[in-house]
């Protein structure tokens, strides 16, 4: 018991050493008191090897490489094929379900049934009155630093924060006071003029289609929206010649 009392004095007397602090010399008191700050210098440091050193929070990237299991493609009526990195790092379970839905081919012709000027452009919704999903269970929030900046992708969802189902949306401009409060899984990263073309409206008079939504790693080829129909030719006019006079009867 003596010999691990000195021990355990002499660790906390080098610790005091280390750290600049010189033992007071004579009188109970004073070394009592800085025997108590050695203490607490070395539960301290304990601690923070235990926590590690640093304690800033660890952010996710703001980008990550591009891979095409992981960019989701969406042929527009708008005009061209929108490329949006996946971001299975920071929400799985949504880019999963973003990936089961699209190769069922269940984003395939839904409308942008909600497009706010300068806010977001939201479709996903087969009902196309924002009330409708699909027949999968709802997802459970995966909330995340990510910030809501402009060609962000985050879902949509109800009152509940575990309402997230098939709807999502693109941000036109950022809305930082959505962070945290809707989950963030992808970004635009090529296409994003023809996000700006989507016609707006609640509900647009002629919403905008998804023509085809596809993974890139599935190697479909774009598909563009048929070309409108030529205006109709004028109806042609004929000279029809004008009755003749029958000629008077003679007398």
């Amino acid at each position: 018991m003596r010999l691990t009392s000195a021990l355990k004095t002499l660790a906390i007397t080098f610790a005091l050493s280390a750290s600049g602090v010189a033992l007071a010399q004579g009188g109970g008191g004073g070394n009592a008191e800085e025997m108590k700050k050695a203490e607490a210098a070395v539960r301290a440091q304990d601690n923070a090897k235990s926590l590690g050193t640093d304690l800033t929070p660890k952010l996710p990237p703001a980008t990550i490489p591009a891979d095409p299991q992981n960019i989701w493609d969406l042929d527009l009526s708008s005009g061209g094929r929108v490329r949006i990195q996946l971001r299975p790092d920071i929400a799985p379970n949504h880019v999963e379900r973003i990936k089961e839905l699209t190769r069922q081919g269940f984003y395939n012709g839904l409308k942008f049934h909600r497009v706010i000027p300068g806010f977001m452009a939201q479709g996903g919704d087969p009902k196309g009155d924002g009330t409708g999903g699909s027949t999968l269970p709802d997802l459970k929030a995966e909330f995340n630093p990510m910030p809501h900046l402009r060609g962000t992708l985050s879902m949509a969802r109800a009152q509940s924060e575990d309402s997230a189902n098939s709807q999502f949306f693109i941000v036109l401009l950022p809305r930082m006071q959505l962070d945290k409060k809707y989950t963030v899984f992808g970004r635009v990263i090529e296409g994003i003029q023809y996000v700006d073309a989507i016609h707006e409206g609640e509900p647009p008079a002629d919403p905008t289609v998804i023509l085809q939504a596809s993974i890139e790693s599935d190697g479909k080829p774009p598909v563009t929206a048929a070309p409108p129909p030529p205006p109709a030719p004028p109806a042609s006019i004929i000279d029809t010649p004008a009755p003749k006079k029958a000629a008077p009867k003679k007398k």
